[in-house]
């Protein structure tokens, strides 16, 4: 159950406070939270833009994640649709859903990926990115939409609603080249499977609502709320769809429910298996909406009451826009602007509101999921796709005690190759933050060879302990190279047979073969030469 009294707590970011901005997502593995969709690109420190946003004490860090090799690149994408996916209800084991959304260059993505972890440690998590290839009725680019995943009959099913979408290219002018407009208020159907999307238009559905709520529960999504960027109203609107998936087509059915509310942008989290709470958002224009509502589904019905608000602090009530997303286990994240009015002054100041208790069981933040996206405060503000996105690159320091809590400040430019800054092999030195040129060939990166065993891999050349000339040589041409690892597979593959060498006999006891007389000065003289 919610707690009577939320408790919010202001947090305070210790490193890369700039890279959180409207439009992040936060992704929670078993309690651990991550971070996705940082303002501007990644850079060399943290190649991948997912890091691990730990909080403890009320002071968050964001420590760089790794992805592996088998890993797809993954932009850093700003009000996204997010969900997890399970294979069936019973699986343990879950992966986050991502598309849509917008790049740091304020593009718009049509792609799905896919993010789950291959390695855990205390020291490290390790996630592999896929992208998924659709084919059929593929939705168009957008962002501020929802997806969330239905199961049926032992299928499971991926359904993305809403959103907004650049105009069509021979509509964008110069001077209009950022409008958005809503997209069709068509209902999507994702075979995760077998990569096949399919369109479906239900006539209850007027309006291609973005930044809305969406709850799904077995087979059933919840829509509400939203903003009607055509109308500019945020209706009270509560739309239920049900999804069926016999062994034919599936069956997509629409019904409006009383009971909606009117707020978009708002901010979903589960506090126990059907229950959850409705924190932000904004209910006109320019005013956010400070109340807080408990849902219930129970039986196939949903329910909905106002709770009692926190106690939110002055900032909070007197800022005009906030922002924020679900943490899991009942906890938000929020951030407001900082004040411009002091000298020294943050852009954005952040809390953590938990709406339920501490021992909340987190596998049951794993069966259902809302849109965790934030509205752009131009959607509420007046510098719509302006002030918001004019981004810079800059990022403050890592401060951190291990590995991967430290950032090179004189790298300022992006790195599309990363393989340099890696850890080639066990007894790995180089350190991207005290690495200084070691050979005359080098520039700007550590000299790299490449290892020829298995399918191949790269290595520092100074790790291996070779010479610049060593180097150069090996570089050249088509010549194999093992690194120090592989060297004696190498050898053994490459080593030729041990031959006995041949046995010279004693020039002194040189005799001639049954004769048993001693050899003359001439012949011996003959016989040295012969054998030397």
């Amino acid at each position: 159950m919610p707690s009577e009294n939320m408790s919010l707590q202001m947090v305070t970011v210790s490193n890369n406070i700039a890279l959180i901005q409207p439009g992040f997502s936060l992704m929670n593995f078993d309690g651990q939270v991550f971070f996705f969709g940082q303002k501007g690109w990644p850079k060399r420190s943290c190649p991948t833009g997912v890091f691990h946003l730990d909080v403890k004490h009320n002071h968050v860090k964001l420590k760089p994640t790794i992805f592996s090799k088998d890993s797809c690149y993954l932009p850093p994408l700003r009000y996204p649709a997010t969900c997890t996916f399970k294979g069936d209800l019973d699986s343990e084991k879950y992966q986050y859903i991502i598309h849509g959304g917008k790049t740091p260059n304020n593009e718009l993505s049509d792609k799905i990926y896919v993010m789950s972890i291959v390695c855990k440690n205390n020291k490290r998590v390790t996630f592999r990115c896929t992208e998924k290839d659709l084919v059929g009725d593929v939705p168009e680019a957008r962002y501020g939409h929802s997806i969330n995943v239905v199961y049926s009959r032992g299928k499971s099913m991926g359904v993305l609603f809403g959103g907004r979408s650049y105009m069509p290219s021979t509509h964008r002018t110069t001077e209009k080249w950022n409008s958005v407009a809503d997209c069709l208020p068509h209902v999507f159907l994702v075979d995760f499977e077998f990569g096949c999307a399919t369109s479906y238009i239900l006539p209850e559905l007027q309006d291609g609502l973005s930044f809305h709520v969406s709850i799904a529960k077995n087979d059933t999504i919840y829509i509400l709320g939203g903003h009607s960027l055509a109308n500019n109203i945020r209706p009270a609107n509560l739309y239920r769809i049900r999804v069926d998936l016999p062994l034919g087509s599936p069956a997509v059915n629409c019904t409006v429910l009383p009971g909606g509310i009117s707020v978009s942008s708002a901010i979903l989290t589960q506090t126990n298996k059907d229950e959850f709470v409705i924190v932000g958002g904004y209910q006109l224009e320019n005013q956010k909406r400070m109340i807080c509502n408990i849902i219930s589904l129970e039986d196939n019905k949903i329910e909905i009451r106002e709770m009692e608000t926190p106690d939110w602090t002055p900032d909070i009530k007197h800022s005009k826009i906030w922002f924020g997303s679900n943490m899991g286990n009942g906890t938000v994240f929020l951030g407001i602007p900082g004040d411009n009015k002091q000298v020294v002054s943050e852009a954005f100041y952040f809390y953590t509101l938990k709406c339920a208790e501490d021992d909340m069981n987190e596998e049951q933040t794993t069966f259902t999921n809302s849109q965790t996206s934030t509205e752009d405060p131009g959607d509420s503000t007046p510098f719509e796709d302006s002030e918001e996105f004019c981004f810079s690159a800059e990022a403050n320091s890592f401060d951190g005690d291990d590995e991967f809590d430290t950032y090179n400040e004189d790298d300022e430019e992006d790195e599309s190759e990363t393989g340099y800054w890696i850890t080639c092999c066990p007894t790995c030195d180089v350190d991207i933050n005290t690495w200084v040129p070691f050979y005359s060939t080098e520039l700007n990166k550590p000299a790299m060879i490449y290892c020829s065993h298995g399918d191949g891999h790269w290595v520092h050349a100074q790790c291996m302990d070779l010479a610049e000339r060593t180097l150069i040589h090996l570089s050249a041409g088509s010549n194999k190279y093992y690194c120090n690892e592989h060297v004696e597979i190498a050898r053994a593959l490459h080593t030729p047979q041990r031959v006995l060498p041949l046995k010279k006999p004693p020039m002194k006891s040189l005799r001639k073969k049954g004769s048993g007389k001693i050899l003359t000065p001439a012949k011996k003289s003959f016989l040295r030469r012969l054998f030397d």
